[in-house]
């Protein structure tokens, strides 16, 4: 069984910064490809950032340029560095995991909310 355990979440200004850290537990986090979801209210779940087994990375294009997702295999972590942030970042952002299929496993999220 795996669990994730998002963390890093808050509150920032326009323009600021925040990194969001996913804990996986379980045997499978080095086969495995990462991700992070966002869903803002009144909208659809969206894949902001993936990251493949063997480092691939994949953006969505609201993103693209401003975060960076990473894994640390070692650790059995997984991070989302989110720069320039802009209040259309708002959501509650969610890590996940999956072998095949992708995601298979998600955490309970955490809120990230972009205001001055």
């Amino acid at each position: 069984q795996v669990q994730l355990v998002e963390s890093g979440g808050g509150l920032v200004q326009p323009g600021g910064s925040l990194r969001l850290s996913c804990a996986a537990s379980g045997s499978i986090f080095s086969r495995a490809a990462l991700g992070w979801y966002r869903q803002a209210p009144g909208k659809e779940r969206e894949l902001v950032a993936k990251v493949s087994s063997g480092g691939t990375t994949n953006y969505a294009d609201s993103v693209k340029g401003r975060f960076t997702i990473s894994r640390d295999n070692a650790m059995n972590m997984v991070y989302l560095q989110m720069n320039s942030l802009k209040p259309e970042d708002t959501a509650v952002y969610t890590c996940a995991l999956g072998v095949y299929p992708f995601p298979s496993y998600y955490g309970q999220g955490i809120q990230v909310t972009v205001s001055s």
